[in-house]
């Protein structure tokens, strides 16, 4: 029998943004698939990922992470204006602040995105398999 699932994890602690950055590093973003919609206080990342929760090791995944209660996003050494420049993710990670979380999303090459949150509020799910 073929088992095929679509993945979805939602993290509100440090356990869990560590199994979304294990799950995402090596995954490639098109500047183009970057979004913040700011008055939703949502961060969309759309990510083509290796599927490393798989047996196989090869197979790649279309992936939408979605960071919810974001106040402000900075971004460092990403041409914004390149909408087909993809950047390679390499890992997430957070530092607490007095009232907030700052995660950052870092990238190859020095290119790091910064949110500020209010809480640790994320989701990795599956779209379609490629």
């Amino acid at each position: 029998m073929d088992k095929r699932y679509l993945a979805r994890i939602i993290a509100t602690d440090n356990d869990g943004l560590n199994m979304i950055s294990t799950c995402s590093s090596g995954s490639e973003v098109k500047v183009s698939e970057i979004k913040y919609l700011k008055s939703n206080k949502v961060f969309l990342l759309s990510l083509k990922r290796n599927k490393i929760e798989a047996d196989k090791e090869d197979q790649q995944i279309n992936s939408i992470c979605r960071f919810d209660f974001v106040e402000k996003v900075k971004s460092k050494n990403i041409d914004q204006r390149n909408n087909d420049l993809v950047l390679k993710l390499i890992a997430i990670d957070y530092m607490k602040n007095k009232d907030d979380y700052q995660i950052n999303l870092i990238f190859e090459n020095n290119a790091h995105i910064s949110l500020t949150t209010e809480t640790i509020e994320v989701r990795l799910e599956d779209q379609n398999e490629i």
